[in-house]
């Protein structure tokens, strides 16, 4: 079925055959450019002698029409690239007549190439006085307003590209994201790291607890998943001699989506030999402090109402304390069973949890987690919640582990792995039992990890890092879908 036009995308198609009627061609191969909007705005900002702009000579740089405005036999435009604007002053005795009144015929949202000189109107606005130009797209949909911009959250998402054409803050988000990626590569690089690549389409998924997007590869005539986790294949790199690696890989998790959780995201997994959690706790540390001096310029962020202060160390809270401070309950000594009788005086019904590791994390959830503002590292995670982690090395009911907290937000997983091939099956067994249970986000059992493990895995720390949730908080951005360019969205109705 053809979309029915408004009468302004009408005007802007009927636009477009006139163009085409005058021999213009709309969409040319390329536009050969000496400068960029932003360029000519960062160069040339602060200058006001007219000779060191005419020195400049002319320039030629494209960029999309962002208004137009009409004054006889002259007219004035503005173009956009880059998160900035530059003025247009066009005459019809400079330009000709007729390709004065072709320009008359272009649209805001149009992208053209211009050359000119550049010079600097009595007002004291940078502009280029062009000498001539050239259509490089036709727009055929109206932009947004410019004074509200683009504001239905729902359409920015759907339609990111539109999103940034009419908000530049946007712009600016997504480029913060990418500084602090880059900042973490280069961060991990210097201490040695390799950085790899492992498969994400997995015949068994694993290195973490969700239900995983399930596939099928024709050829093969096999089930196929999704990776959750990039964890086991990473350490069978361990085990194959390669001491220092990372990822940065698009996991992909069949949950539900709020406000922190997306089912596609981007995960900072690194592993190093010879290493436990404490090194990585270190190494967590220094990195995101690094990446805020570099990226931010500073070691304190603004974020939705809290000033936030990176500066290390980071506070250290072990995990059944904190549960015991914020309930009045010590947890860590009843069994199952006694929890199940005392949650309803929590607030949660026992009914919804079938193993105590998920009762404790519920309990964490909501009693510990909307405390963790300033940054936190809950260390020292009980057994049940951790089946890749290494038994603490003094208390046998916990493990070595971490999760680093941010803006109540968790941001971070490290354990000291485990590497004893024996004690991996047996929690994988358990694992079994559990989804046996009914528990669908269960580890399942993998052969062939427990056979990497036998071949011998050195003693190794490992630490995931959620990239989205950093970037939110760097940015200033509550919505994980404000920091990923394309966020899932539940179809239209109709559409």
């Amino acid at each position: 079925m053809t979309e029915e036009r408004d009468p302004l995308s009408q005007q802007m198609a009927e636009n477009l055959q006139t163009l085409r009627a005058q021999g213009i061609d709309p969409y040319p191969y390329s536009f050969p450019f000496t400068h960029t909007v932003d360029g000519i705005a960062a160069s040339y900002r602060d200058v006001t002698d007219s000779d060191a702009l005419a020195a400049a000579g002319p320039v030629r740089a494209p960029g999309r029409i962002s208004t137009l405005r009409e004054h006889g036999k002259t007219m004035f435009s503005d173009i956009r690239s880059g998160g900035e604007q530059v003025q247009l002053y066009l005459r019809q005795d400079l330009l000709g007549e007729t390709a004065f009144k072709t320009f008359k015929v272009l649209d805001i949202g149009d992208i053209i190439g211009v050359e000119g000189a550049l010079f600097r109107t009595r007002t004291g606005e940078l502009t280029i006085k062009v000498g001539s130009y050239q259509l490089l797209s036709k727009c055929l949909r109206p932009l947004p307003e410019k004074w509200h911009g683009l504001t239905d959250v729902e359409v920015r998402y759907r339609q990111r590209y539109l999103d940034l054409v009419v908000n530049p803050d946007i712009r600016r988000t997504f480029e913060t994201r990418t500084r602090l990626i880059n900042s973490i590569r280069s961060f991990l690089n210097r201490q040695g790291y390799l950085e790899v690549e492992t498969p994400v389409l997995q015949p068994l998924y694993g290195g973490g607890f969700a239900k995983p997007f399930v596939t099928h590869h024709n050829a093969l005539g096999m089930r196929l998943y999704l990776r959750i986790a990039n964890e086991l294949y990473l350490k069978r790199l361990i085990v194959g001699g390669f001491d220092r690696v990372y990822e940065f890989a698009r996991d992909f998790r069949n949950e539900g989506i709020d406000r922190s959780h997306n089912p596609e995201f981007t995960m900072l997994e690194l592993y190093e030999a010879y290493a436990d959690y404490e090194r990585m706790l270190h190494l967590y540390e220094d990195m995101i402090v690094t990446a805020a001096q570099e990226v931010l310029g500073a070691q304190r962020i603004a974020f939705a109402g809290h000033d936030l202060d990176l500066t290390p160390p980071w506070r250290r809270w072990r995990f059944y304390d904190a549960l015991a401070e914020r309930t009045g309950q010590d947890w860590r000594h009843l069994s199952e069973s006694d929890m199940q009788r005392r949650l309803p005086e929590f607030g949660l019904e026992p009914e919804a949890f079938r193993s105590k590791g998920k009762m404790l994390d519920a309990l964490f959830g909501k009693y510990v987690e909307p405390e963790l503002v300033q940054p936190t590292f809950v260390i020292d995670y009980p057994l049940e919640l951790s089946p890749l982690a290494k038994n603490h090395r003094s208390e046998p009911d916990l493990v070595e582990r971490f999760e680093p907290y941010i803006a109540c937000m968790e941001v971070g997983n490290a354990f000291s792995e485990l590497n004893d091939p024996a004690e991996q099956r047996r929690r994988f067994d358990e694992q079994a039992r559990l989804r046996e249970k009914g528990d669908e986000e269960t580890h399942p059992m993998d052969e062939d990890f427990i056979r990497a493990l036998e071949v011998g895995m050195p003693p190794t720390g490992g630490l995931g890092v959620g990239i989205d949730r950093i970037a939110m908080i760097f940015t200033g951005q509550t919505s994980i879908r404000d920091v990923i360019f394309f966020p899932h969205m539940r179809p239209k109705e109709g559409a």
